[in-house]
């Protein structure tokens, strides 16, 4: 959700739900998303109030060490058909949660239902909590869907995520959560647990938007975003209207990210093929050698480049720093560089046009969310400046502790990639949003959403630079749970 496309709807008058929240509450423009700003990293900043360095997904596409494979939790169909459906929808619908989501690190859900708070949830990829859900068998399509989900999940106490897990029957149905249906089957379920007073707090989520963006481009967010308010107007007709419902509710109106027009491409893949890439079929993928030696993980307007072998990942992290900043459409290249016993030294931020950036925290000047952090060299790589000890980069917002997390999370490549204004890299499929819009890089115009809150105090200071993952911590406040992690 585009500030800009918010502020257009409410002004057109096809937003009147939004606008009554705005109204009511406190309306922040440039909350700021995690880096990369993708639906997987963004959604388990917001669930669990921490960056991917404490939460561990690290984007669309990545590559998992451990069992020496890709993950891929759904870029396109053609990506997923690349990686094998059965093994995208588990990774989406289970692992993610399951296995890929920090097990220490507990989401908001979690916290809620240990305190006896009632949960529910729809359709979100983070959906973890404490109560047991086996899969739905009472359709046609949830018949069929039965041979790929088989297993239950633990998620919020009233979970309704799309078809396949519902905790009560509401006659409410999705298409097995196909885009342009979403909306209104959250619409409805969340209508049913209005009625029926089945919830304390509610992670209600509105994805066609998103979808629609992708597909139409950003500008297109009118239509999608006056249909975002009538399932939100729905909702709280269902408790008498707006005024009655927010006399009982508090509400949280936010994005996870914004999203950016697409005019070109980038093929990563066919770039770097020279080093040895490693295909979606473990073999190479037009590599010259017998051996793959990097694997290569698009998530849109974002990449990572992972050293498949020990022996020669900073030789490898060096070859794939230097052929990427020679790419046509690539915007940052980012790096860690690490002492003689393997710990974080400092993060490079490098620009093709502007030069390098050498950062690490702990230095003399502060950003905009109080954390503080030494500099070198080419601040223009940011659009950075520095005034009175205080950093800020308006282009690349909260740059510094964004790169810092995606450098320094256990799961993620050798190598980072932001790629340039409207420019994405095409995932496995060979896809793109060209002629749509996408998201997933460092620049603020994919990076900013809209935040709204109603009913609930801020944090006392309110952050200068608020952030999705500070959501967390003023539901957990609100309902007087410990937000310590």
């Amino acid at each position: 959700m585009a500030p800009a496309m918010l502020e257009r709807a409410i002004a057109a008058g096809v937003a009147p739900t939004l606008e009554r929240l705005v109204q009511s509450g406190r309306y922040v423009p440039d909350c700021v998303a995690a880096f990369p700003s993708v639906t997987p990293v963004c959604a388990a900043s917001i669930v669990t109030g921490v960056a991917q360095d404490a939460h561990r997904i690290p984007g669309m596409n990545w590559f998992d060490r451990g069992e020496h494979r890709y993950v891929e939790y759904g870029s396109s169909f053609r990506a997923a058909q690349r990686f094998g459906i059965a093994r995208q929808l588990t990774d989406t619908v289970y692992n993610m949660n399951r296995a890929h989501l920090a097990a220490e690190t507990l989401t908001v859900f979690e916290r809620l239902d240990d305190a006896d708070v009632r949960t529910a949830g729809t359709t979100y990829v983070m959906y973890r909590g404490r109560h047991r859900h086996e899969p739905q068998r009472d359709t046609a399509l949830t018949r069929v869907a039965s041979a790929l989900i088989r297993h239950p999940v633990m998620g919020p106490r009233e979970l309704f995520y799309a078809d396949i897990f519902a905790s009560r029957r509401t006659g409410c149905r999705s298409g097995l959560g196909m885009p342009g249906v979403r909306d209104r089957h959250s619409g409805c379920v969340s209508v049913y647990l209005v009625e029926n007073d089945l919830f304390d707090f509610l992670l209600l989520s509105l994805p066609d938007n998103d979808w629609y963006s992708h597909k139409n481009g950003p500008e297109a967010q009118m239509q999608s975003l006056a249909q975002a308010d009538l399932q939100l107007a729905r909702v709280m007709n269902a408790a008498g209207g707006v005024d009655e419902f927010l006399e009982e509710h508090a509400v949280i109106a936010m994005a996870d990210h914004s999203q950016a027009p697409i005019e070109g491409t980038i093929a990563l893949q066919d770039e770097l093929a020279e080093l040895g890439v490693l295909g979606p079929d473990r073999s190479p993928s037009g590599s010259r050698g017998d051996r793959p030696r990097i694997a290569v993980c698009p998530s849109q307007r974002a990449a990572m480049v992972y050293a498949l072998h020990d022996d020669e990942r900073d030789a490898m992290r060096a070859s794939v720093a230097t052929r990427a900043l020679a790419i046509d459409g690539i915007d940052l290249v980012m790096w860690l560089e690490r002492d003689a016993h393997d710990a974080p030294r400092e993060g490079v931020i490098s620009s093709p046009i502007h030069g390098e950036l050498r950062f690490a925290p702990g230095g003399e000047v502060v950003d905009a969310r109080g954390l503080s952090w030494g500099l070198e060299g080419a601040l223009a790589a940011i659009d950075a400046t520095v005034e009175d000890g205080s950093v800020r980069s308006p282009g690349y917002p909260d740059a510094l502790s964004r790169v810092w997390s995606a450098l320094t999370c256990p799961t993620s490549g050798e190598v980072l990639l932001s790629a340039a204004t409207g420019r994405e890299f095409i995932d496995w499929g060979r896809q793109a949003h060209v002629g749509g819009g996408s998201h997933g890089s460092l620049q603020a115009c994919d990076s900013l959403g809209a935040l709204i809150l109603s009913g609930l105090g801020p944090p006392d200071p309110a952050p200068a630079q608020w952030a999705i993952r500070d959501v967390a911590e003023l539901v957990l406040r609100h309902f007087a749970v410990n937000a310590s992690r």
